[in-house]
């Protein structure tokens, strides 16, 4: 099993992804630096938080039209997971990889504090371990977080069991207080059609010790490992 962490230029989670997956997790994970592409098979690609080339344009947008991402889409197209986390769900949600947008916070003001959020599905291979209506609790760093789709793209998220966490209080409850930037429905984790993909403003990797006060995110990547170990048995 093999895991990689796509390096732009700006990124500044790398590293803590990459460590959370090598040392916490135990498994094998490169860091790729983008314009050397995906030149071996990996089992997962992570895209890390950061500020990919500054922002520029709008946060993603230049990321998300790198050759890598290429070999990315044809990765994700094969069936095999891809996580975009914060800067990672923006340049995923530009590429097309998953539906909707990710704009500026609705007060447009840069947020980084821990929040809670409720899992809203366990039929994925990124919260598999979880059960459905946990409340965890998880950093976010972003300006540009906030979730925004059309009603009919809500309409099919909820229906087809595609929004993996919602922003709420601590216990649980959708309220404006806890929606830190506004996003529609309280969405902050989505997944793509066939649920190999998901974008999530949250940083998992800095909830994956107990020394940073919560190990809510860790079960992200434990979920990633077990999906692949599980899918790895069956066909091998």
């Amino acid at each position: 099993m093999r895991f990689a962490v796509i390096q732009f230029g700006g990124s500044n989670c790398d590293r803590d992804a990459w460590y959370v997956l090598s040392e916490i997790c135990g498994v094998d994970c490169d860091l790729v630096w983008y314009k050397d592409g995906l030149s071996r098979p990996y089992d997962a690609v992570i895209l890390p938080g950061g500020f990919s080339y500054g922002d520029y344009l709008r946060a993603g947008a230049i990321a998300a039209r790198t050759p890598v991402m290429k070999d990315i889409i044809a990765h994700a197209q094969k069936g095999r997971l891809v996580l975009g986390i914060c800067n990672g769900a923006q340049i995923l949600a530009e590429s097309g990889l998953v539906p909707g947008v990710f704009t500026i916070n609705a007060y447009p003001k840069f947020i980084c504090r821990s929040v809670h959020l409720r899992v809203e599905t366990t039929d994925s291979p990124f919260t598999s371990l979880y059960r459905k209506g946990d409340v965890i609790r998880i950093p976010i760093a972003h300006k540009e977080g906030r979730y925004v789709a059309s009603e009919d793209l809500l309409c099919e998220l909820n229906d087809r069991g595609r929004i993996a966490f919602r922003f709420c209080d601590s216990s649980g409850n959708l309220t404006p207080e806890s929606n830190p930037n506004g996003a529609m429905e309280h969405i902050t984790g989505v997944l793509n059609a066939t649920g190999n993909v998901l974008a999530m403003m949250p940083h998992p990797e800095r909830a994956s010790e107990e020394i940073l006060s919560s190990e809510d995110g860790k079960k992200v990547f434990l979920s990633m490992i077990t999906h692949i170990e599980h899918a790895k048995g069956v066909t091998g």
